[in-house]
């Protein structure tokens, strides 16, 4: 087999995840590459040699760069704050090393920008993290959109709850709540949380072509985690916003950090003329579906038949459920980052590059940034998506 030789940064959440999924790879899908562990970057000499007992990396660097130099290495995943995302990509490409980057893609659309064109400019597969795209009951959403059966689209509605700041007593910064702090994430729920719903919403209803946003910081300061100083809260706690599709539906997005009992509820509807989909993430086996009028037939369907709909997305014929088990058994949140892997392999043998690609993730960061300053300015902004 050929090999896919991976450096990869940051040893947090993410990085787990990506690494688990590149020692799954060749378990589950027939791809010609196998993946292999060569590098892992932390800062924390300490927290890269755990990493590489744990995981099977062949080594551990401090300094990203030496990855950039590394013969041994294809492919550059970053895993690591978000304001590090632009420095290290327009390396990576420069070296020509494929990339892959968590989300959201960079801090604002003026990086993305960069990341885009540095790409782009060196030829390289890129692919942005969205892994949500790869649960299978919101692929099938896709599937059930593309083939016709929701009709003409008239809304779309997101949350995106979660409650692990409502604690006055929760800092911000350092390397557990780097989320809190601006100058690492750039932005709060909107970047975070809400950019996973931007563009699940775009990949399966098109572009949000406007907005009008508001949000909120309920709490005002909090202990920075690195100065031990009380410091200003200056990324948003909650957002919610109104959005306009290029296709003339309209849209809500929701999402909070202080939804007291959600720890990560995510859900999507779309409703159109002749059908509805519903997703909601705590229960990811599952897509709801309403069929209104049949599309073979054209005909609506009999009102004594009529219901949501609510499938179990466990068969051989549903998407990536072929590669897993019997149908009725489900497969986990760990799953979508394979699934995406497996994908981004898949691009490169094919030559047929992998979405979401980094331009695409600038989609999403025109929305996002539109939120942001909608909520600054207290009006509608056009996104440029």
């Amino acid at each position: 087999m050929k090999e896919l030789r991976v450096g990869l940064i940051g040893c947090g959440f993410m990085g787990r995840t990506h690494s688990n999924a590149y020692r799954r790879l060749n378990n589950f899908f027939p791809v010609e590459h196998r993946a292999v562990l060569k590098a892992i970057c932390d800062v924390s000499p300490e927290k890269g040699q755990k990493f590489v007992e744990t995981w099977g990396y062949e080594r551990a660097e401090t300094d990203w760069h030496a990855l950039m130099t590394a013969t041994d290495i294809d492919l550059i995943d970053i895993c690591v704050p978000n304001f590090a995302h632009r420095e290290i990509a327009l390396a990576a490409a420069a070296a020509g090393k494929m990339v892959i980057c968590e989300k959201p893609l960079a801090m604002d659309v003026a990086g993305a920008q960069e990341m885009v064109d540095a790409v782009e400019t060196a030829g390289v597969a890129n692919m942005a993290m969205f892994n949500y795209r790869r649960v299978p009951a919101i692929t099938l959403a896709k599937q059930v959109i593309d083939e016709g059966r929701i009709g003409r689209p008239f809304h779309y509605r997101a949350t995106y709850l979660q409650d692990w700041t409502i604690s006055t007593d929760v800092p911000q910064g350092g390397d557990a709540l780097w989320r809190l702090d601006a100058k690492s994430a750039g932005s709060g729920v909107t970047g975070d949380l809400l950019a996973h719903s931007i563009d699940t919403a775009m990949w399966l209803n098109g572009p949000i072509s406007r907005v009008t946003a508001k949000t909120e910081i309920f709490v005002k300061e909090r202990l920075h985690a690195a100065t031990g100083t009380m410091q200003p809260v200056t990324i948003d706690d909650a957002c919610m916003f109104l959005a306009e599709f290029a296709n003339g539906s309209i849209g809500t997005f929701e999402s909070t950090r202080y939804a007291r009992g959600r720890k990560n509820f995510n859900t999507f509807e779309l409703n159109g003329a002749d059908g509805s989909v519903y997703f909601d993430l705590e229960e990811p086996e599952y897509l709801q579906y309403f069929e209104y009028k049949n599309m073979q037939t054209g005909k609506k369907v009999e009102s004594h038949l009529t219901g949501w709909r609510k499938v179990h997305v466990t068969n051989s014929e549903h998407p990536y459920m072929s590669h897993y088990w019997v149908p009725g058994t489900c497969i986990g949140y760990e799953h979508t980052f394979l699934n995406a892997i497996a994908d981004f392999v898949k691009g490169i043998e094919t030559g047929v590059p992998v979405q979401p690609d980094f331009r695409c993730a600038l989609q999403t960061q025109k929305v996002c940034d539109a939120v942001i300053q909608s909520a600054r300015e207290g009006r509608w902004l056009e996104t440029g998506a």
